[in-house]
């Protein structure tokens, strides 16, 4: 019986070493030969790369139909143009002339006063905090996202002959509506809040350190200003003014309510391009195919201001 329990000993003992020498035996040889590559047991593939893949080309597929969907119609506005040879059916040049010079001319205007009436409040809105703020700030954003049509009503019940402000005005012999002045206004109320918001973004991305480090040597208001904020935000100014500008000049629904379509005393570009589909769509489709000409300049330019202030003040 013993001999029995002692051989079954030995069979449990010598089990427990080939064992422990087949666990052992890799990194043995490992260490022996740290140079030889050590053998990694294969994976299956899994089929997260697939998914992955399948993932990809849904987002390209929807970015893509988003593009189509909004470059498709000028696209074929360009190719109904060249293809139709409209530019033999312009309107009389007169009738362009007088558009296209009050356009310039008003929107030139507008982004004078906008420069000049926007600056401080966009400045004011980026340094100071007080009461009211967010109202303030949601009042002059308001005509970004209000319908054209809204803005020219009350436009007209402000300032219209029996307006809020207009009666005031027509008792003193001023009549704004349905004049050029009707024009600039409307452009301006449209228009303002874009130069506003990119100067107040633009104020806003100056670093503190530096105006205090002027403050240090002396500098302080108007001399600071003009001096240190002014040369580091003009880009995004101009930025501002470009997009106002475009937007000015495009600017139809305000204009037409409350200015009116008058040839040759109110009659803008946009408005130019509604009284020629009347008549003649392919001398409406070139003159829309300027406006969208002047329209992707600006933006490409105003871009590019945006872009170099980023890097100023990154």
């Amino acid at each position: 019986m013993r001999g029995v329990t002692f051989w079954l000993n030995m069979a449990s003992a010598r089990l427990l070493y080939w064992r422990l020498i087949r666990s052992v035996k890799p990194t043995i040889c490992r260490l022996s030969h740290p140079l030889s590559p050590m053998k990694i047991p294969k994976r299956k593939p899994s089929a997260a790369p697939v998914r992955l893949k399948a993932d990809r080309l849904l987002l390209y597929a929807v970015s893509a139909f988003a593009f189509l969907l909004l470059a498709t119609p000028v696209f074929v506005l360009l190719l109904q143009g060249l293809a139709s040879q409209a530019w033999r059916d312009l309107p009389d040049s007169a009738v362009i002339s007088s558009a296209v010079l009050l356009s310039f001319a008003s929107t030139a205007v507008v982004v004078c006063l906008a420069a000049l009436f926007g600056t401080p409040l966009a400045f004011v809105l980026s340094r100071y905090a007080f009461r009211g703020k967010t109202v303030v700030s949601l009042f002059i954003e308001l005509p970004i996202v209000m319908p054209p049509a809204v803005a020219g009503l009350a436009l007209l019940l402000t300032f219209g002959r029996r307006g809020l402000v207009g009666s005031l005005l027509a008792e003193a012999g001023i009549l704004i509506p349905f004049s050029i002045a009707a024009v600039i206004l409307a452009q301006f109320f449209i228009s303002a809040p874009f130069y506003i918001r990119s100067a107040q973004v633009g104020f806003a991305s100056i670093a503190a350190e530096i105006e205090d480090a002027a403050r240090v040597d002396g500098a302080h208001g108007w001399l600071m200003f003009w001096y240190i904020t002014l040369p580091i935000a003009w880009r995004a100014l101009a930025s501002g003014m470009i997009l106002s500008w475009a937007r000015a000049l495009g600017e139809f629904g305000a204009t037409i309510l409350f200015a009116g379509n008058l040839q040759g005393k109110t009659q803008t570009m946009p408005l130019l391009v509604y009284s020629v589909f009347e008549r003649d769509i392919n001398a409406a489709i070139w003159t829309g195919l300027i406006l969208i000409a002047l329209a992707l300049a600006a933006l490409f330019v105003s871009q590019r201001f945006a872009s170099a202030q980023d890097r100023l003040t990154r």
